[in-house]
């Protein structure tokens, strides 16, 4: 218990006698656990080569996993108690509760649990006899990953949502088109994929790098792929926020339909998928035409992501620069027509229009704070990545907020000083820096506090080729995310590092069971270095704006 990440809020229990798994162990699943029931009864089962079946024999109680749900608990709340007569019983205030328990009753069980086939016939399978209680502090603790810079097969991203489960995060923040590929299926605009998709070469770490790959790099996912990724994520109650980046990170869009883009400013029919990093200055037209292309998009969209499962859109609007609309007698005809003020005001009158055709459709509207410039829609949320001035805006408006401020927690951002980490970007954040984030900054009123609706961290992959070092950037420190957006802690000066380092120790175990290419404190090993690769580093400590 001693080893359990995220910190539960409360254990007990003196250690008298331990519960093993065993060849007889048998599942009851209570009404609306049967998901649960059957994700232990697969993983533990395959981790121990056990058959752990279905169903409890009356005799077998203390041998038994019984898993029910209790509304008066909080909805991903839950108690986990480990007896001598009751066996295991895992009480959430929902499934998404029952879930949470069955995940600490994993790594209860140690690093073998985590396995996906028995590698030491006599791996401890016992638990000790305990009580735990315990439930999330935000409701959104989540993560984003950015398959358009770089693109994740989708058995990476299947994975990936296996991990963000493991660690109790329950947002999975889908970052599928930019400049450098649109990586989603529209039937309606087939050319977005087959034009939209690949780019002919990729700059090779920073922007300022004079080193190229001169492979081709795309991929996307088929309409049957996202359906699977956001079934796959639901059984594991997570749910699926797709970005589609509108109106500026367009250039692979305008690539595949060239009207989208100014064409009374540029030639949008000379340009191709961008293949090198930053704000990139074509941005879509502000005419009735693109309001009904991407109209089509979200059409398609929300077919793929339901609400049920999505209920949040997520429309960038960050990085939107205004150079072309100032130059463009169509935007600036738009803008007359409108009553606009400025290039700020249509903007916002872009993202109004998208926020009110998602309301209508039953969904919520979320963008970077870049859309606060120029008003901001009534019902729209914030991802606050600048830092934490315009969530702080944003919920004392009255405004939803998520916090992921970029000097935090984007896990692109370098993880040690030293000269060998790969293609060093941002700030060093340490293990102990991620652990020490506050998602809720001090002075908020209490009405606006209560619209920080979470926390996410985010992994943009400009410098990220692979999965290998999707996992370098991204643990060990989302375990320490983890455990600031799931646990009570105290206030970041108050926590004890020291006691989160040890437990793990245990941790790391895991990881390496689960197959996760992580950096070692000690520092990257040599296949992890990337020698002669220039990057962005930036020293000295984050400020706090």
């Amino acid at each position: 218990m001693d080893n359990l990440i995220p910190a539960p809020v409360r254990t007990g229990g003196d250690g008298s006698g331990a519960f093993l798994l065993d060849g007889a162990t048998t599942f009851d699943a209570g009404s609306g656990t049967e998901n649960t029931e059957r994700w232990l009864r697969t993983t533990l089962g395959a981790a121990f080569g056990l058959p752990l079946a279905p169903g409890t024999p009356a005799d077998q109680a203390g041998n038994t996993v019984h898993l029910r749900i209790d509304a008066t608990l909080e909805p991903e709340g839950y108690r986990l108690s480990v007896a001598p007569a009751d066996g295991v019983r895992i009480t959430g205030g929902s499934a998404a509760g029952v879930f949470w328990g069955a995940q600490t009753l994993r790594q209860l069980l140690g690093p073998e649990a985590f396995r996906r086939a028995p590698a030491d016939p006599g791996a401890k399978r016992s638990i000790p006899f305990t009580e735990i209680e315990d439930g999330p502090r935000f409701g959104w603790r989540g993560l984003m990953l950015d398959v358009a810079r770089h693109f994740m097969p989708k058995d990476g991203v299947l994975r990936m949502l296996d991990l963000l489960a493991a660690h109790k995060l329950n947002v999975f923040h889908f970052h599928l088109t930019d400049d450098q590929g649109w990586r989603v299926e529209i039937k309606r605009h087939p050319r977005l994929t087959e034009v939209g998709s690949w780019r002919a070469r990729t700059k090779y770490g920073h922007r300022a790098s004079e080193l190229w790959d001169e492979t081709p790099h795309g991929g996307f996912y088929t309409q049957d792929d996202i359906r699977e990724i956001v079934a796959y994520a639901a059984e594991r109650h997570i749910r699926v926020v797709p970005e589609i980046d509108i109106p500026g990170h367009s250039q692979a869009a305008i690539s595949a339909y060239p009207e989208l883009g100014n064409t009374d400013v540029i030639d949008t029919s000379a340009l191709s998928v961008w293949d090198t990093w930053g704000v990139n200055p074509n941005v879509l037209a502000p005419t009735d035409n693109t309001l009904r292309f991407f109209e089509g998009v979200f059409e398609e969209l929300l077919d793929l992501f339901p609400a049920e499962t999505s209920p949040f859109i997520h429309v960038g609007g960050d990085e939107c620069p205004k150079d072309q609309w100032k130059a463009s007698p169509a935007a600036q005809a738009r803008m007359a027509e409108a009553g606009l003020a400025d290039e700020d005001e249509l903007q916002s009158w872009f993202i109004r229009h998208f926020d009110r055709w998602l309301t209508a459709r039953g969904r919520r509207l979320i963008g970077w704070d870049e859309i606060l410039e120029g008003g901001l829609a009534e019902g729209a949320a914030v991802s606050s990545w600048r830092g934490y001035a315009g969530g702080i805006a944003a919920a004392e408006a009255g405004h939803d907020v998520v916090m992921c401020p970029e000097q935090q927690v984007y896990l692109d951002h370098r993880q040690d000083g030293g000269p060998d980490e790969p293609m060093p970007i941002g700030f060093v954040r340490t293990l102990e820096d991620v652990y020490r984030f506050e998602p809720v900054p001090p002075g908020l009123s209490e009405e606006a506090a209560r619209h920080i609706m979470g926390t996410q961290a985010n992994v943009w992959t400009e410098v990220m080729q692979n999965r290998d070092r999707v996992d370098y950037q991204v643990f060990p420190r989302l375990a320490a995310f983890a455990e600031v957006a799931w646990s009570r802690l105290p206030a970041p000066d108050e926590r004890d590092f020291a006691g989160f380092e040890r437990r793990m120790d245990t941790h790391y175990a895991r990881l390496d069971a689960l197959g996760v290419g992580y950096r070692s404190q000690a520092g990257p090993h040599p296949w992890q270095r990337r020698p002669g690769v220039l990057g962005r580093p930036i020293e000295g400590p984050p400020p706090t704006v």
